[in-house]
C-alpha cells in the first residue's frame, strides 16, 4: 500500500455530511451526501473519487518551512469539525512555467505562504499532489482543510486571499466542497 496516497469519495458514506459542493471556477462535481476519505484506495461505493498524494514541499524553502512548522497544528483535531476539500486544476500556462517561475508566482508575488500564516493555528491543511499518480486525474491538487466551526469566517477570508493573487490567473478549475462532521 502507498501510505502516501489518499482518496476523497463522495457518495451515500462517509464520516464527513456534505453541506455544499460548488464549483468555484470550470465544472463542479456531481452531487453527494457524504465525504469518505481513505488512506490508500476507497473500497466504498461512490459518485465520484478523487486521489492525490503527500509529498514534499516543492515551492518552500528550509526558512518558510520552519515558520510553518513552529505553528501549524495536525488534522482531527476534536473541535475541527468543519472541512473543506479543494480541488484545483492549473492551465497549461502555469505548468509550462519553470519551477522557479512558479516558485516566483506562488510565493515572491503572491504571498501564499505569508497568508497562510496569517490563518495558523486554526485552520490546519494536507496538500495532494495529483499529478504523481500514474492514472491521469482531473485535478492537479486536492487540499484538505479543516477548522472549528468558530473559524468559518477566518477561513472564508483566507480562501478570498488565496483567490485574490496572481496565481489564482492560473486556476482553470476549481470546486470547494464543503463538509462536517
Amino acid at each position: 500500500m502507498n501510505e502516501r496516497l489518499w482518496t476523497f469519495a463522495g457518495g451515500a458514506q462517509g464520516a464527513w455530511r456534505i453541506t455544499a459542493i460548488h464549483a468555484v471556477k470550470g465544472a463542479t462535481l456531481p452531487p453527494a451526501t457524504h465525504l469518505a476519505i481513505a488512506n490508500g484506495e476507497s473500497a466504498a461505493a461512490s459518485t465520484w473519487a478523487l486521489q492525490g498524494v503527500t509529498s514534499n514541499e516543492r515551492y518552500t524553502e528550509q526558512a518558510e518551512k520552519q515558520r510553518l512548522l513552529a505553528v501549524q497544528q495536525g488534522l482531527s483535531r476534536p473541535g475541527s469539525t468543519c472541512a473543506a476539500l479543494i480541488p484545483i486544476r492549473k492551465s497549461a500556462a502555469w505548468w509550462v512555467l519553470t519551477q522557479q517561475e512558479r516558485r516566483d508566482i506562488l510565493e515572491t508575488r503572491s504571498r501564499h505562504i505569508e497568508i497562510g500564516l496569517r490563518y495558523l493555528p486554526p485552520i490546519a491543511r494536507r496538500l495532494h499532489q495529483c499529478r504523481d499518480l500514474a492514472a491521469a486525474q482531473p485535478f492537479d491538487f486536492l487540499t484538505w482543510f479543516e477548522f472549528a466551526p468558530a473559524d468559518a469566517t477566518a477561513f472564508d477570508e483566507l480562501l478570498a486571499a488565496l483567490r485574490a493573487t496572481l496565481e489564482w490567473d492560473y486556476v482553470e478549475r476549481e470546486v470547494e466542497v464543503r463538509v462536517e462532521r
